[in-house]
């Protein structure tokens, strides 16, 4: 685990990198574990000649991110933590992020192996144009409300689960990982909306669409709204609940004021990305999953 007193150092240079690349330089997950410390993984650090910060990586199982400090690149540091992630991973297959898909992540990890595996897109639509008071047809027994801290969460487990029991990252969350997002300034239930038939908290949950707000400076230079996860149970496909999500959840977005929302798909979901293009969503920026499956 990371010394306590690199973390705060660690995390200026993530925000250094995020600011002259115009992309979040590691994923969400991975800013969480650090700050919060996580027994699972390995954070690694390099410095430059002058003992300075000049670079971090995270392994976790088989998946790694890494980032240089925009002020100290091409140096060397880069190579530097892929030689020692590399050596971490040892005979496992092993994938790294690179977000944004900029041109020197294919400059570092093609020449050890790696190929393009996963691709994912940021995808963002302006918030005026879109319904402020949106009234979906809803199964007479269904009804749409917000998440209750305390009470819906083995719910929203057992379904996040089902729904994206596919996905290698979203269908793994634990308690601790959601519990981690509640105690995040940014929680807000009130846009953490769940489809329950029956009784709220003791019926059948059926789906939800959990959204974020960004704060000016993170995602662009003012506050964006984000379609953080949208899931729908299985076993109540076809009932129409993915677009009448997506439309009350834009539409609490838009009442807090928000102009702009993002949210994040696999590119080959093609039904997922023809839903979100039929809202008006457009492509905004790529991030990028490379995998060497031999050492």
């Amino acid at each position: 685990m990371i010394d306590e007193r690199d973390i705060a150092g660690v995390l200026a240079l993530l925000r250094a990198a995020g600011a002259a690349d115009g992309v979040r330089p590691v994923s969400e997950e991975g800013e969480l574990r650090l700050r919060h410390g996580s027994p699972d993984g390995q954070d690694l650090t390099v410095r430059d000649a002058d003992g300075a910060l000049a670079g971090y990586a995270r392994l976790d199982g088989e998946t790694a991110e890494l980032v240089v400090h925009p002020g100290r690149r091409r140096r060397g540091h880069g190579t530097a933590l892929l030689l020692r992630l590399l050596a971490a991973a040892g005979e496992r297959p092993l994938s790294i992020w690179a977000h944004g898909d900029l041109p020197g992540s294919a400059e570092l990890l093609a020449p050890h192996g790696f190929r393009r595996a996963r691709v994912l897109l940021q995808m963002r639509c302006d918030l005026a144009g879109l319904d402020a008071d949106p009234r979906p047809e809803l199964p007479g027994d269904v009804r749409v409300v917000p998440f209750v801290p305390g009470r819906d969460e083995e719910a929203w487990l057992r379904v996040n689960a089902r729904a994206f029991d596919w996905h290698p990252e979203q269908g793994r969350m634990t308690r601790a990982d959601l519990e981690r997002r509640e105690a995040e300034p940014w929680f807000d239930p009130e846009g953490f909306l769940l489809a329950w038939r029956g009784e709220p908290g003791s019926g059948d949950l059926l789906g939800f669409h959990w959204t974020k707000v960004h704060p000016a400076g993170d995602a662009g230079p003012a506050p964006v709204g984000e379609v953080y996860v949208l899931g729908i149970d299985p076993a109540a496909q076809g009932l129409r609940l993915g677009r009448a999500l997506t439309d009350l959840g834009l539409a609490h977005l838009r009442a807090q004021g928000l102009d702009e929302v993002l949210l994040y798909v696999e590119e080959d979901n093609a039904a997922a990305v023809r839903l979100y293009e039929g809202r008006g969503f457009r492509r905004y920026a790529v991030d990028v999953s490379w995998r060497r499956t031999t050492a």
